[in-house]
């Protein structure tokens, strides 16, 4: 069974850092493309970044471009997401994503507030 368990969130003030975690259990982590997503207050849900299982490929949403950076550790089964210059437009509750085997799994969030 799939297993993705975020943590990292909390509340920030407007050009601040957060650095959540992923850690990921159940399937074989290094094998898998991660993804991070996120759903703000009353929408959908928002792609915001992806990583290959080696993580020689990382891509990010407009949005968040340089100023957001994922990464994993394949030895510790975690996923990162670096979160710098933060706007209050990124508050939103994140999630780690994947797929396995054609079956998408999602943890249960971390909730990220920026506000002064």
């Amino acid at each position: 069974e799939v297993q993705l368990v975020e943590s990292g969130g909390g509340l920030v003030q407007p050009g601040g850092s957060l650095r959540l975690s992923c850690a990921a259990s159940g399937f074989t982590f290094s094998h898998s493309v991660m993804t991070w997503v996120r759903q703000a207050p009353g929408k959908g849900l928002d792609w915001v970044s992806s990583i290959t299982s080696d993580a020689g490929t990382t891509t990010y949403a407009h949005s968040v471009k340089g100023r957001f950076t994922i990464s994993r550790d394949n030895a510790k089964n975690t996923l990162y997401l670096q979160m710098n210059s933060l706007k209050p437009e990124d508050t939103a509750v994140y999630y780690c994503t994947t797929t396995v085997s054609g079956t998408p799994g999602r943890g249960q969030g971390t909730q990220v507030t920026v506000s002064s």
